[in-house]
């Protein structure tokens, strides 16, 4: 999201697209309800409006930003905050029970799904001034020269 212009953040390349705006907001409402309480109650909260999380209503850098903080910040604490006995524990999803271990790869991969999003949706936005976020594309034999030797 850094390397994208602020007035690109709510761009979308066709109808029924999100732009980076969106999924930042649907990622953070999604962590916040999954991990509140985590441990004690449905990782769906009654409180969450998941329908509005897919409207564009955030149009600064600054919100996005701060709801992307909220999100990282919620999964963070909680996932410090666990023991190796609750791994083991069974929380819910939707009324769907899960161990805490599979509830937690169950959220990464989805999180995992949406910053691949924001990355692809990043890249189009800024086409030949795209910086890689990993190795560049034909800079491998580069890369492992100077990391190998």
């Amino acid at each position: 999201m850094a390397q994208v212009a602020d007035d690109t953040l709510t761009w979308t390349p066709g109808e029924d697209v999100n732009s980076i705006a969106v999924i930042v907001h649907h990622l953070s409402g999604n962590m916040l309800s999954r991990w509140t309480d985590f441990l004690t109650s449905d990782g769906e909260k009654s409180w969450r409006k998941r329908d509005e999380e897919f409207e564009d209503q955030l149009h600064s850098r600054d919100e996005i930003m701060a709801h992307w903080e909220k999100g990282w910040t919620c999964l963070f604490q909680t996932l410090a905050s666990l023991t190796d006995e609750d791994m083991a524990r069974i929380v819910l999803i939707r009324a769907e029970p899960h161990t805490v271990e599979m509830a937690i790869i169950r959220q990464l991969a989805h999180y995992s799904y949406h910053v691949g999003q924001l990355v692809l949706l990043a890249r189009i936005i800024q086409g030949s001034q795209w910086h890689s976020l990993s190795i560049p594309k034909g800079g491998s034999a580069s890369f492992n020269r100077e990391k190998m030797g």
